[in-house]
């Protein structure tokens, strides 16, 4: 850790309480000079820290900013020790962990960003990250599962978000099949998983799951393409919420996928799905077909009823669903 992300460790440690410059410059062992060039760099990042002389420093319990002791702090204790990035912006945290992987890095290596340039969507669309507003992470994983049982990390991840939500806020999410997460009927989460296949064995060499979560509207509101889909997961600023949802998340998910091959996630997820017994269309290549959804199968593939009465599993790929 950096002396700034060791100087914000401490003071989330001590939130609302003053820290002198002479004690943190003690306890990290520097000059009280590189405290404060460090809390300097905190407050340009948006902390909100008080100075007071001879008090110190104090950061305040009104805000809500992502910090790595923030995030530890709301993990289940047997991921206390992943290892963990926090970075103020990059281009896209997928990109990062992929650079990760092909470095040799070992599963359960986390980024997260309080913003992305070039944050990545599903059927190569972009996913808007803007500062301060949003959640943006991504987890490394080596799978030892087949190929064909990817989407369980998708829709895992998808349930994740949705125990992390209700459980930092008390609103319940639904899922919008395969991988979006809904609440109050407007999108406040997209999920990206991407994959390396191994050339050995033909399964993975390594996944990256990415997820980002809108929890405040952004300054200004979203883009008019997404204005009428997105939403947020809370109206007003609610004190360490990003770093309860990043924790919650990570930890959720990292259950669920530690019994994937068990499938027990499947009767959750179906709990989640939204439109159950409802018409949509399944938006495709060739066009629009009408049919009703019925559940989903213990892979999380669609079953839904075609017009003439016919039974189908849809696999997801270069198609998404409509209400109709």
């Amino acid at each position: 850790m950096t002396i700034k992300e060791k100087v914000a460790s401490i003071l989330e440690q001590n939130c609302g309480e003053f820290v002198s410059g002479q004690e943190l410059a003690r306890q990290l062992g520097c000059t009280r000079g590189a405290v404060w060039k460090a809390i300097k760099d905190l407050i340009k990042q948006g902390f909100e820290i008080t100075a007071v002389t001879n008090k110190g420093y104090c950061l305040e319990t009104s805000g809500d900013i992502l910090t790595l002791g923030g995030v530890k702090k709301y993990l289940s204790d047997r991921y206390r020790e992943l290892d963990i990035r926090v970075f103020d912006c990059v281009d896209s945290t997928n990109e990062i962990i992929k650079e990760y992987a092909k470095n040799g890095e070992s599963e359960g290596k986390v980024v997260i960003a309080r913003q992305q340039t070039g944050g990545k969507g599903r059927l190569g669309r972009s996913f808007f990250s803007p500062k301060d507003s949003g959640l943006y992470l991504s987890i490394l994983l080596r799978p030892q599962m087949p190929m064909s049982k990817a989407m369980r990390i998708t829709t895992c991840a998808a349930l994740a978000v949705c125990d992390a939500i209700e459980s930092a806020t008390g609103s319940k999410p639904g899922i919008k099949w395969v991988n979006d997460v809904y609440l109050n009927g407007a999108k406040v989460c997209g999920i990206l998983t991407e994959a390396a296949v191994s050339v050995e064995n033909g399964g993975f060499d390594y996944a990256v799951l990415g997820i980002g979560v809108n929890v405040y509207v952004p300054q200004g509101g979203f883009p008019k393409e997404i204005a009428d889909v997105a939403g947020a997961v809370a109206n007003d600023t609610v004190p360490r919420l990003k770093n309860k949802l990043a924790g919650m998340i990570i930890s959720s998910f990292m259950d669920y996928y530690h019994d994937v091959e068990k499938g027990g996630f499947r009767r959750a997820y179906s709990e989640r799905l939204m439109w159950k017994g409802e018409d949509i269309y399944i938006i495709g290549p060739r066009g629009r077909t009408p049919c009703r959804i019925i559940d989903v199968d213990d892979e999380c593939r669609l079953e839904v009823e075609m017009e003439n009465g016919e039974k189908r599993l849809i696999s997801s790929g270069e198609i998404s669903i409509r209400r109709r």
